[in-house]
């Protein structure tokens, strides 16, 4: 089994993880995890853990991590956002087939200022790419 595990363990965390050294050479054959860092997402820190002095493997391997899951981070970005298409056309089939009087007085509005804010950034950044690819 100590064959299969990775050399390191990366404990997520909100807004980045916790990196463990994993050690399986001891006496007692047990799995043990030592910190050794705490990596950054957003700002791409790496600090080490107390005394902890990370070598190149070590770097290599939390530089590795951190570029998958920036790209990982990403892509559910954009899968949210087509979800969210989705339960868009979702709610307009709600809205225009089983929708009660009191359940759209309810949601309209909201509905309609969130649209509309949306509407209104979208047709903007779509501007700025037009203007831009232009420009180049």
């Amino acid at each position: 089994m100590a064959g299969d595990l990775p050399d390191y363990y990366f404990r997520v965390r909100e807004n980045g993880a916790v990196v463990f050294r994993v050690e399986t050479e001891n006496r007692q054959r047990r799995i043990e995890l030592e910190e050794i860092a705490t990596v950054n997402v957003k700002n791409g820190s790496v600090r080490p853990h107390g005394d902890v002095v990370l070598s190149e493997p070590d770097l290599a391997a939390i530089d590795d991590w951190l570029n998958a899951r920036v790209a990982q981070l990403a892509a559910r970005d954009v899968d949210d956002i087509l979800r969210t298409v989705d339960h868009l056309n979702l709610t307009t089939q709600w809205a225009q087939s089983r929708a009660t009087d009191d359940q759209l007085e309810a949601v309209t509005d909201a509905l309609l200022l969130a649209m509309h804010d949306l509407r209104g950034t979208l047709v903007r950044k779509k501007s700025d790419r037009l203007l831009k690819g232009a420009a180049e």
